[in-house]
């Protein structure tokens, strides 16, 4: 996982409420086993929609989306984290989060910020004029250079966890040497565990 330090740029101000893991990735784009390419399939239904905010050119390659209250409701795909980051997307900000999604988001590296809905419509406005905003997950804040700054809490693990890129893969590994003496004692204490004597 690549480590989350700063995120800054375009925002695109998306906005909308209960936004559902169906409306972020559609069904027919889970037949896959890859995550690339279904930045495509993102807001499918939406981009289907004269004038959205995701055709719009000004906002292509954003990494922030601003969305609304209860972001990523619905089924637990975990598509929907995939199909973000294949989009560019390094972070959403929203009032709430569905718990399954703010999950899939954190263990694939995607921040999501949670703020009060007087930040989100303020920083509709910023993004909407096209003004960068800025993510400091070290000092967990967001600011523009019109001098907003909104603070924001996260989680202590999951915050130590995208500061040093360390995903569930890695933090196992970084417990190899412990792991391999449980089973160098395990194999001593109880022979019949160990894959040989299974085998």
């Amino acid at each position: 996982m690549t480590p989350v330090s700063t995120i800054e740029g375009k925002a695109y101000p998306f906005g909308r409420k209960n936004v559902d893991t169906d409306v972020i990735i559609p069904a027919h784009w889970l037949k896959t086993i890859t995550r690339e390419g279904l930045g495509k399939g993102a807001f499918e239904t939406v981009k289907a929609e004269p004038g959205n905010v995701f055709d719009d050119p000004e906002f292509a390659g954003a990494p922030v989306l601003i969305a609304g209250d209860n972001f990523g409701c619905g089924s637990s795909r975990e598509h929907a984290a995939w199909a973000l980051d294949d989009m560019g997307i390094k972070a959403v900000i929203a009032p709430s989060f569905s718990d399954i999604f703010s999950g899939n988001a954190f263990k694939n590296g995607l921040l999501t910020v949670v703020l009060p809905q007087a930040a989100i419509d303020r920083l509709m406005t910023v993004a909407g004029e096209g003004d960068p905003i800025h993510i400091d997950l070290e000092a967990q804040t967001v600011t523009t250079r019109f001098q907003d700054r909104y603070e924001f809490a996260i989680d202590p693990f999951r915050k130590s966890c995208l500061l040093n890129g360390t995903d569930e893969i890695g933090l196992t590994l970084a417990s190899g040497d412990a792991i391999g003496n449980y089973e160098a004692r395990t194999a001593g204490s109880r022979p019949w565990l160990t894959p040989e004597m299974v085998a």
